[in-house]
């Protein structure tokens, strides 16, 4: 039993912090798709691919010039990053900001800086709402300007705290049933129901960043 019930986000629960490998375990999961010939594996990623690529490009319009590819791949490695935290003694990397703000930061800072340098009247556009009446303008610069700051902070924080939200209501249920008695069937049942709720969970909080990080890099275009 736990003495702490945030210990299963603790990343060094060794001499050697080893629990960040689990978001290169891809490595050894996937090598097959290289070598067999097309089986369902695969057919299923090009499936789910080609369907991300159609919705990208339609947020995108006539402006993605191949970046959809971009954030296809960071679908897939929050995806795969946030289902393995589901499977037993696999550390949850992206329950932590340190995972989540290393990819959000840079997607906004690269957004912002390609936005400012190339089409800065069309940034500054963007401060000020189409019609919006001439007092409120001042107001209007302040808060989109907020709006834009914490656009990274609030992709990071959403997907940590969706991923933390499951997994202690998880370890909070698996404690209760060590001493449940009869009702450890029930909490079986609500603990299957649970895993299903988190695994889509997963796919939902991985398009979700997806999606926004698409439409804030469509915006400086």
């Amino acid at each position: 039993m736990m003495t702490n019930l945030f210990s299963s986000f603790d990343p060094s629960t060794g001499m050697f912090s080893m629990n960040w490998v689990s978001t290169i375990l891809c490595i050894i999961l996937f090598p097959m798709i290289y070598w067999y010939l097309p089986n369902r594996y695969m057919l299923l990623f090009k499936n789910i691919v080609t369907m991300l690529n159609n919705e990208l490009n339609l947020l995108m319009g006539t402006k993605s010039f191949g970046s959809s590819l971009i954030f296809i791949s960071l679908f897939m490695f929050i995806f795969y990053n946030n289902f393995m935290g589901l499977v037993p003694y696999i550390f949850t990397s992206s329950s932590h900001l340190v995972f989540t703000m290393s990819m959000a930061l840079p997607l906004w800072f690269s957004f912002m800086l390609f936005g400012w340098i190339n089409n800065m009247n069309h940034m500054f556009c963007h401060l000020v709402p189409v019609g919006t009446p001439g007092i409120l303008m001042p107001f209007m610069v302040c808060i989109e300007t907020i709006s834009n700051l914490i656009r990274p902070g609030s992709l990071a924080v959403r997907l940590t705290a969706n991923m933390i939200a499951g997994h202690l209501l998880m370890t909070l249920l698996g404690n209760s049933s060590i001493d449940s008695g009869i009702y450890l069937y029930m909490i079986m049942f609500v603990q299957v129901i649970l895993m299903m709720f988190e695994s889509a969970v997963c796919l939902i909080q991985a398009y979700v960043f997806t999606v926004l990080s698409t439409l804030y890099s469509s915006e400086v275009i």
